[in-house]
């Protein structure tokens, strides 16, 4: 199979962490940008990717990158690329989202409409033919404008890697599964350590984190618009991925994974998403406030995504609330704590100066996470062969 370049969108701030993700995974990286890392892969790659990467938003298969500063030359710049080769005679393809920075094209509508006649005349002199009946599987492409430079990709996902699938039932202001793992990832924390979210809501943080323990990979239990594409890629590369994925799971672990939150009935949906996704046995789920949070070992992480205070009405009591977090903290014995939250006096009512602090974009929200750090346990001394 011949290599491609594919494009790995991801939360702005997060690529060194999708990064470490796809060279795990064996690829080479071709670039890394703000909010997408790109690599090098066979097709069979399009299916690694789907299935085991944690961090991705989606996976492009790079069709190619365009200089357009008028929609005449984005009209004959995206003509020229080699559609055949990814689009087949019966293939259902639309330009499906446009996005534009500091160019002069920069109306979504029009250049989605100018690049799907581009296409069609591309592809009618290929087959011959006057008329798509785009009756078989489909083909979304997406292209991304940065200073007058379009990068075009088909989205081989369908729907976004976030959705896992166990994600029935969710809280208020809930953190997206990609997100949440990512953050956990930027953690050094294992599966021999503790971990607990005393905010859980629908459960992600648990979940995420017992999905990396038992090495559960993240697309296992949903579907791919890629699958269809027998015209591109093997059914075999799917099975020996999915295979790999399935041989890789071990749920037969020790782990202290701990979820709380005030509201009985979240509590209830994050049970439920835990058993959705096969990791309700490594996860105890408990009512509890905040206030209540203690734990008698040592060397744990708290992990957590806090209520930001985006209603008027709730801004009142972040202060109390953040002041309950950091006593809570201050009670544990050498735990570290991270924060996911956009409420800037966070800091100043936990009582404490992060020692690491990094900017993040969760949605459209500015956020930051505050990294508290707590002492590393002492590594376990090794047995000194005795002497004769």
């Amino acid at each position: 199979m011949k290599t491609v370049e594919l494009i790995a969108p991801c939360h702005f701030g997060l690529e060194a962490v999708l990064k470490r993700e796809i060279l795990d995974l064996g690829y080479e990286i071709s670039q890394v940008e703000d909010g997408k890392v790109t690599f090098l892969g066979d097709m069979e790659a399009v299916a690694y990717g789907n299935i085991f990467l944690r961090t991705a938003e989606r996976i492009l298969l790079k069709v190619g990158a365009v200089h357009a500063e008028t929609f005449d030359e984005l009209f004959e710049r995206t003509k020229e690329l080699p559609w055949e080769e990814y689009i087949p005679r019966d293939g259902k393809f639309w330009v499906a989202k446009a996005t534009s920075i500091k160019s002069k094209l920069f109306s979504p509508s029009d250049i989605q409409s100018i690049m799907k006649k581009a296409i069609v005349e591309r592809l009618k002199k290929v087959y011959g033919i006057q008329w798509f009946e785009e009756s078989g599987d489909s083909y979304p492409i997406r292209v991304t404008f940065m200073k007058d430079e379009a990068v075009i990709g088909i989205d081989t996902s369908g729907v976004s890697l976030h959705k896992r699938g166990y994600r029935q039932m969710t809280a208020k202001a809930p953190i997206t599964e990609t997100l949440a793992a990512a953050l956990i990832m930027l953690t050094p924390w294992k599966r021999d350590r503790i971990l607990v979210d005393p905010f859980c809501g629908s459960g992600t943080f648990p979940i995420e984190a017992a999905m990396i323990a038992a090495d559960m990979a993240p697309g296992m239990n949903r579907e791919f618009l890629a699958e269809g594409w027998k015209n591109l890629i093997p059914k075999k590369c799917w099975y020996d991925a999915m295979d790999e994925a399935n041989e890789r799971v071990n749920t037969d672990i020790q782990v202290d994974i701990q979820g709380y939150d005030i509201d009985g009935e979240v509590i209830k949906a994050a049970r439920t998403n835990a058993k959705l996704a096969g990791v309700d046995h490594l996860i105890h789920f408990q009512r509890r406030p905040v206030s209540e949070l203690n734990h008698p070992k040592k060397y744990g992480f708290i992990i957590t995504n806090p209520p930001y205070g985006e209603r008027i009405e709730e801004k009142e009591n972040l202060p109390a609330l953040y002041r309950e977090i950091g006593e809570s903290f201050r009670r544990l014995d050498a735990w570290s704590e991270y924060v996911i939250t956009s409420y800037e006096d966070a800091e100043k009512y936990i009582g404490r100066k992060a020692d690491k602090n990094r900017k993040i974009y969760n949605g459209m929200i500015k956020t930051y996470f505050y990294q508290f750090l707590g002492p590393k346990p002492p590594r376990p001394r090794r047995q000194e062969a005795a002497l004769d």
